[in-house]
């Protein structure tokens, strides 16, 4: 019996979600964790097992869809929900790809050269087996503009609403992807001039004719406005009653991506900007302009995408956008360093275009050489950047696949959450989950915690011997000490207050030191 075409793409969806899911578990298994995965494992622990308020934490845990995908996976297994997520979910991205191309290309050519990029390609492996939310960011930015250039072809704007509510949830994915849209602006008034029906094709002179014409000056104004309002009302709105959520519930309209018992990226970020730019052979590698070099030497294809789309000019400024979005990136937030997510998005937008314009080309042998040898290219490429990755979780990925020797890197708090496990099942520890999320992620109960989201948190903090036995206090040498109040200044400060409480170090790592409430005179 032969199978379907959608029952093929859907085998090899699968099988791609099962090398994932293997790849993830046994990193797992190796001892890697990424800040953003275990940053989610502590909040969901919290909402099943913990103890006191938990909406706040279930509401405003940033980024929201992200939080929510893993969320759904730790039913099964806390541990590995967020590896299960990205496995799954991009897997699920390959079936989207997948059916867009078999759709409009029957040549089975350009689905095997997708296949083997979703198999071996660095970055995707690293999207999809890592458990950050990569693949989420990936998906939705591949339908936002798959959509839009759909409405190129069509004129129809069914296809900017769908491309709207693809927006919001890739601002919901990763909030950044907010400034994208500052670059869509000027953009959307090419799109309507190109709509217009005109014989003239040169948009310069369309713009010449519309201006000059009363009737199309008032149908450009009046369709730029409208292309204006669906595109972008929604993300707006969205944005606008995620703040008065924020507002309402913590008192601040920002609080989603300033505070660090929001999302787990506020201070990682910035301490790896920290540790290494003062690294004795640190050398800056982004510098504006740089950046849009860098892209095209880890994604060289994307090159022969804006090629495929030279005869059109708001297309291809269409595709360029993405460039002007990472050098905004790369210039306002410029204490930190670009994701790998913010590379790869190119080397998905390289894959539509192809989807779109792969079939102009008369002489497809001779194409399809070049796309070979471009992606063997960024096979190669995809590697070095993660090899070379000054972001820590991405480097200790490729090194402990490749290396497949025990990754250390979350061992001690491994370490002290297995001697607070240790401890008497009824004894409470006074812990600021701000910096200790680790900790509190591979603790078994977490009831036994007193955290920042329970309101009696900040009389804990006043007065720790009428609610808890232990005490954790972030080292001199911890690299967050100072973005917390549990840290060495912190019993010398509380012994001037309660002056008859004793605290005795009961366990000590490099970074952490667990105090006994052991008098009260």
């Amino acid at each position: 019996m032969r199978i379907s075409k959608s029952q093929y793409l859907f085998i090899l969806t699968v099988m791609l979600a099962v090398y994932y899911l293997v790849i993830g578990i046994y990193l797992n298994h190796l001892g890697y964790y990424n800040q953003e995965s275990i940053f989610y494992i502590e909040k969901t622990k919290i909402i099943f097992e913990g103890l006191g308020n938990r909406i706040k934490v279930m509401g405003l845990t940033a980024p929201l869809l992200p939080f929510y995908s893993t969320f759904i996976f730790s039913l099964i297994n806390t541990y590995l929900a967020p590896v299960m997520a990205s496995a799954i979910g991009t897997a699920i991205l390959f079936y989207i790809i997948a059916r867009a191309l078999t759709s409009r290309i029957e040549n089975d050519f350009y689905l095997y050269l997708v296949l083997v990029m979703f198999f071996f390609h660095p970055g995707i492996i690293y999207a999809a087996c890592s458990g950050k939310a990569i693949y989420l960011v990936l998906t939705f930015f591949f339908l936002f503009f798959f959509n839009l250039l759909k409405f190129y072809r069509s004129n129809t704007t069914f296809h900017v609403s769908i491309a709207s509510i693809c927006l919001v949830t890739l601002i919901f994915c990763d909030y950044r992807f907010i400034w994208l849209t500052l670059f869509f602006v000027p953009l959307v008034l090419a799109i309507s001039i190109q709509s217009l029906n005109l014989g003239e094709k040169e948009s310069i002179f369309r713009l010449f004719l519309s201006f000059n014409s009363p009737s199309l000056r008032r149908k450009l104004i009046s369709k730029t406005f409208a292309i204006y309002v669906i595109l972008f009302i929604l993300p707006v709105a969205s944005v606008i009653c995620y703040k008065l959520l924020n507002l309402t519930h913590s008192g601040d309209l920002n609080y989603f991506i300033e505070s660090p018992y929001a999302t787990w990226s506020v201070l990682v970020d910035k301490l790896n900007f920290d540790i290494t730019t003062v690294s004795s052979n640190y050398q800056l590698p982004e510098l504006p302009i740089l950046v849009s070099l860098r892209v095209i030497y880890f994604c060289p294809l994307i090159l022969v995408a804006i090629y495929l789309f030279r005869e059109s000019t708001y297309q291809a400024l269409t595709i360029l956008t993405p460039f002007a979005f990472i050098e905004f990136l790369h210039i306002k937030y410029d204490k930190l360093f670009l994701n790998y997510e913010y590379y790869l998005i190119f080397l998905i937008l390289a894959i539509l275009c192809l989807i779109f314009k792969a079939l102009t080309v008369k002489n497809q042998f001779i194409f399809k050489v070049i796309l070979t040898a471009v992606v063997l290219v960024q096979l190669y490429t995809g590697y070095i950047f993660l090899n070379k990755s000054l972001i820590r979780d991405e480097k200790r990925f490729i090194t402990t696949l490749i290396g497949q020797k025990p990754n250390l890197d979350q061992g001690e708090s491994m370490e002290m959450a297995g001697f607070i496990n240790s401890l008497p099942k009824d004894s409470h520890v006074l812990m600021d989950d701000a910096i200790a999320y680790p900790i509190a992620a591979f603790t078994t109960n977490i009831r036994r915690l007193t955290l920042p989201y329970q309101d009696l948190f900040l009389s804990a903090i006043e007065t720790p011997y009428r609610y808890d036995d232990y005490i954790l206090i972030a080292t001199a040498t911890n690299p967050y000490t100072g973005y917390t109040q549990l840290n060495n200044k912190y019993l010398p400060a509380i012994r001037t207050v309660n002056s008859g409480v004793n605290y005795k170090r009961v366990y000590v790592t490099d970074n952490w030191i667990l105090y006994k409430i052991i008098t009260i005179q």
